[in-house]
């Protein structure tokens, strides 16, 4: 008897992923115009040809403050999208 995957939750995410780059305000302030270029740029890139997440090459150091849990980061910061600071993240 072959072994069937059929819809197994192991396989990868296929599809096109979102173009959205979102980091906490503070972060964004402290960001060089050359670096959120290049973010928003791998992003985009990666949306498009339907990966689900971006190159592990442009992550980004020092978003997070030390000590901080995940979800301390998730809920108190201010989100912000990186190619429009102004409009906050899911907008």
């Amino acid at each position: 008897m072959a072994y069937h995957q059929g819809n197994s939750p192991f396989q990868k995410q296929k599809g096109g992923g979102t173009t959205k780059t979102c980091l906490p305000a503070s972060k964004l302030r402290s960001m060089s115009k050359a670096e959120k270029d290049k973010l928003v740029r791998a992003k985009k890139q990666s949306g498009k040809s339907g990966k689900y997440k971006r190159s592990s090459k442009t992550n980004v150091k020092g978003a997070r403050k030390k000590g901080a849990t995940l979800r301390d980061w998730f809920e108190k910061e201010d989100w912000r999208r990186v190619d429009d600071p102004s409009k906050k993240c899911g907008e």
